[in-house]
């Protein structure tokens, strides 16, 4: 169908992704829609309705989980066949005016989480707390032009050449001096596979390593990104809770012994989502159970530079690895440009050949103009006046959420204070659930991520906490979003109580 006649209530408390959803499941019963015709196009819809492409995402989830219509990927979204549809569908729809349960918005976070990566574009209205990737006004674009120009200027044809598998030589020698000064470790350049970011780096560590049954042990929460690539390998992901300075060593070491895990992963400075720095000492007994049970810690590693304290630099496991067991991975993802898909892996030396072979057979080799390029930045000393540049920014935006965060103390919710990173992870009061938080501030423009993203088998159905990343916005943003956040915790407690909240004097 090219067209459809919806009409939206934007004052209802009915959501606009249902109210669609409600719409088409009318048209669908009463044969206005066809069996197997196409539904509008996400885009093209959202734009005739004037919402978010994600609301008319979560109104065709919400069809397909009831059974009426089915993706085909790469083509769109069709009603199913009628006699599929009598007898799949059971009339789900959520009542409102019920409790607020996980399992309704279980297909909400497969949403968001694309969200989270970028593939769902956002209206440009949209305040965005989901994501962690930075406001594009601030990237270093005359610099990095004049880096890629004097590379085509120099290099000429040769600059769209394959590169060696494990990335162009020059970059990594200064990569290799860049992690001594910074993060005090000592690295030959020949242990250093270039990627195509964090991600890819990721994925290239399970393909030489994990086996289908294999275990891997991470924090839990944790990066959804690195589950994936664990599952798609066919492993066990076993999560085990992490503590304020880091994972719990008594209950790690304990499934240590019952599952002999391939690899421990971990993110030791701002770990995603919760914020969390290792301690040195966490830091050194993670190493000597490595060691002692013979394991590879992945350490995923990029927010280090961007700490906000100049009176000490984040401690890293690579830095105090004597036994070879790190395989290191960090990104320019969050502190130069996304769009470059440049990073780098230190590989152990028992592990150099896998990795390049695993490297080789992805993609042979990462752009051969940007890893140029990108050396010439280093070379020229542009990097190190970005990651200062990146720094001031980052911490402005970082002291207004503080202070707006102090503002919504009233309504009992806590948070630690990372003093680095982009994230804050912000546990809510006991009768406020993350899931419904994240639809009240989505109806009024304002993402963020409930915590059931981050969870490995979250058989507790944790819904206690959210994730709210700086990186994408302004100071004027983030003080319109942690505004409209306050309206829709206040307006959940009072439904909740049924009176009207009035919060204590600070």
């Amino acid at each position: 169908m090219d067209t459809v006649s919806i009409q939206l209530d934007k004052t209802s408390n009915v959501p606009l992704y249902l109210q669609i959803a409600n719409t088409f499941e009318d048209m669908i019963k009463s044969d206005k829609l066809k069996s197997e015709e196409k539904l509008p196009p996400i885009r093209k819809l959202a734009k005739e309705l004037d919402v978010n492409n994600v609301t008319v995402v979560n109104a065709y989830k919400q069809l397909e989980l009831i059974g009426y219509i089915s993706g085909i990927k790469g083509s769109g979204y069709y009603v199913k066949q009628f006699e599929l549809v009598d007898s799949i569908a059971s009339n789900k729809k959520i009542d409102y005016s019920a409790p607020i349960h996980n399992d309704d918005y279980d297909y909400e976070y497969e949403n968001i989480k694309l969200m989270i990566s970028g593939q769902i574009e956002i209206s440009e209205n949209t305040i965005n707390f989901a994501s962690a990737t930075p406001d594009p006004s601030i990237f270093p674009i005359e610099t990095f032009k004049n880096a890629l120009n004097e590379v085509l200027d120099r290099d000429k044809g040769y600059a769209f050449g394959y590169q060696e598998s494990n990335g162009y030589e020059p970059l990594r020698e200064s990569l290799s001096y860049y992690l001594l000064r910074e993060n005090n470790i000592k690295v030959d350049s020949e242990t250093i596979q270039i990627v195509s970011g964090a991600q890819q780096g990721i994925d290239i560590i399970g393909k030489a390593l994990l086996n289908s049954g294999d275990y891997v042990i991470t924090e839990n929460p944790t990066y959804t990104g690195a589950v994936s690539v664990f599952n798609s390998r066919g492993a066990n992901v076993i999560g085990v809770p992490i503590d304020t300075d880091g994972i719990n060593l008594e209950i790690l070491e304990k499934q240590i012994r019952t599952y002999n895990p391939k690899l421990l992963y971990v993110m030791t400075s701002y770990q995603n989502p919760t914020t969390t720095c290792y301690s040195k000492e966490k830091i050194l007994k993670l190493l000597e159970l490595a060691n002692k049970y013979n394991f590879f810690i992945v350490e995923d590693d990029s927010l280090s530079g961007l700490s906000f304290s100049m009176t000490s630099k984040n401690l890293t496991l690579k830095s105090l690895d004597t036994q070879d067991k790190v395989i290191y991975v960090k990104s320019f993802s969050k502190l130069l440009m996304p769009g470059l898909r440049i990073g780098f892996i230190i590989s152990p030396e028992s592990m150099l050949t896998k990795l390049t072979e695993a490297k080789h057979t992805t993609d042979i080799s990462s752009s051969g103009l940007i890893q140029r390029a990108l050396n010439i930045y280093f070379e020229n000393g542009h990097w190190q006046h970005n990651l200062e540049y990146m720094r001031q920014i980052y911490k402005n935006k970082y002291n207004c959420m503080i202070e707006e965060l102090n503002k919504l103390k009233k309504y009992d919710i806590e948070f630690n204070e990372p003093k680095g990173g982009l994230n804050f992870w912000i546990t809510l009061p006991s009768n406020v659930s993350a899931s419904k938080l994240y639809l009240e501030c989505a109806k009024k423009d304002v993402l963020l991520v409930p915590c059931s993203v981050f969870y490995i088998n979250n058989g507790n159905k944790l819904d206690n906490s959210i994730r709210i990343s700086y990186a994408g916005t302004n100071i004027e943003d983030i003080k319109k979003g942690m505004s409209i956040l306050g309206e829709c915790l206040e307006k959940i407690i009072n439904k909740k109580s049924n009176k009207t909240y009035i919060a204590p004097m600070l």
